[in-house]
């Protein structure tokens, strides 16, 4: 039996208004919300971009209700950057009442420690993604080339890194947008875990391993593009992605 309290973990909705079903389908996802969640986690890639706290529209406002009324429902909501919002500031979470995680948290849900992660810097196999991520995170260059520029150059900005991506994307090769299961060791012994939970790579599943007679899970969290996906975390321990 799944009865009783539950956590909610999602990832990678991209939302954009070009493309209104994943909109609909969170919209869906949080009117279905009660008293038995106990929290909503959100690892990364909520928005397709995300270019500054002061790019206001219709959409984002509808968005940024929406978090709030989770949060009306006494329900947490927590939120980390992912590698198309890492924008996302200040202002966002006073509007919303999310809470800022940063990526690599380690956290304990009903008794079990879990290290939370967007993903992208587990594909270390992906060498130029990551010097890019790199130069992109400098908190000063981000001040320089984002936070300072009028929005409309903002905009060209973003278009453009979205077309760079694609490309990226499309010339890899498919072992370089997977994560390497080196660095998901290293990072989970670091944290002392034997639970991962983590997005980006868009490849949805559950993995157990062995690492030196030690079961260890690590558990992706899967686009919505076509649909939504959802880890429900029962409070006796079961897991389902649906």
């Amino acid at each position: 039996m799944n009865s009783g309290k539950k956590t909610l973990f999602i990832s990678d909705l991209h939302l954009d208004e070009i493309y209104p079903e994943s909109y609909n389908q969170f919209k869906d996802l949080i009117n279905s919300l009660d008293g038995n969640i106990d929290a909503l986690y959100i690892l990364g890639d909520f928005f397709e971009t995300w270019i500054g706290d002061d790019n206001r529209s219709p959409f984002y406002d509808d968005v940024i209700a929406l978090l709030k009324s989770v949060r009306d429902k006494n329900i947490p909501v927590f939120f980390m950057h992912g590698n198309r919002d890492f924008l996302v500031g200040k202002r966002f979470f006073q509007q919303t009442g999310c809470t800022f995680l940063p990526d690599e948290t380690r956290i304990t849900v009903y008794n079990t420690p879990v290290l939370l992660m967007h993903g992208d810097t587990l594909c270390t196999d992906d060498k130029a993604y990551l010097f890019a991520r790199k130069i992109l995170r400098n908190r000063f260059l981000q001040l320089l080339l984002f936070k300072s520029m009028p929005l409309s150059l903002r905009r060209k900005m973003a278009d453009k890194m979205r077309s760079a991506s694609k490309r990226h994307t499309t010339k890899a090769l498919p072992y370089m947008m997977d994560v390497t299961q080196q660095e998901v060791v290293r990072v989970m012994q670091k944290n002392h875990v034997r639970l991962l939970i983590h997005g980006h790579t868009h490849r949805p599943a559950i993995h157990q391993f062995n690492v030196n007679d030690e079961a260890y899970t690590r558990i992706v969290l899967g686009a919505w593009h076509k649909k939504s996906s959802v880890l429900i975390w029962h409070e006796n321990g079961n897991k389902e992605l649906v």
